[in-house]
């Protein structure tokens, strides 16, 4: 039986949140699932996303096979470096400590990098909202234009007129 790890749609029309859930790749999106790892809601600036990288990471050694945007979640949360790590020390290329030290040192960069930008963001937005707009309000003219007065145009005497005159 081949297991992935997916997402899982819940939420109203355009408003999505999922559900990130272990399933039988045979059972549809939405149906019937083995475990529920986390959430991911992708509305939010950040995403938030709530994983159990344990959990996580005992389906990964499983054998469960993540979907593009799981892994990428997966990744994001250090799950899948955490894995490279545990493979390091199961070939014996160092002792499980230097791995955790790795861990925590690469988990510390990355909180401080999203703690950064997440920062940024509420900044752009705050200055976004705090530009003074600039209107040059013009006061409306009361002089009115006068448009010029045409002279009266001369017509043509007509053939009735010509008549009386020659007479």
């Amino acid at each position: 039986m081949a297991v992935k790890m997916r997402l899982q749609r819940h939420g109203s029309k355009k408003r999505p949140f999922y559900f990130i859930v272990i399933a039988d790749a045979r059972s549809p999106r939405d149906g019937k699932f083995i475990q529920k790892l986390g959430s991911y809601n992708p509305l939010t600036v950040p995403a938030t996303i709530q994983i159990d990288r344990q959990k996580a990471l005992d389906w990964l050694q499983k054998g469960a096979q993540p979907t593009d945007t799981v892994r990428r979640i997966l990744s994001f949360k250090g799950v899948l470096f955490l894995k490279h790590l545990l493979r390091g020390v199961s070939l014996g290329l160092f002792d499980e400590a230097a791995a955790m030290e790795k861990f925590t040192k690469w988990s510390s960069e990355h909180e401080a990098h999203v703690a950064k930008r997440q920062g940024a963001h509420k900044k752009s937005r705050q200055d976004s909202r705090n530009v003074p707009v600039a209107r040059k309000v013009e006061p409306v003219a009361e002089k009115v234009e006068e448009a010029p007065v045409a002279a009266p145009v001369e017509e043509a005497p007509t053939a009735s007129e010509e008549a009386k005159t020659e007479e």
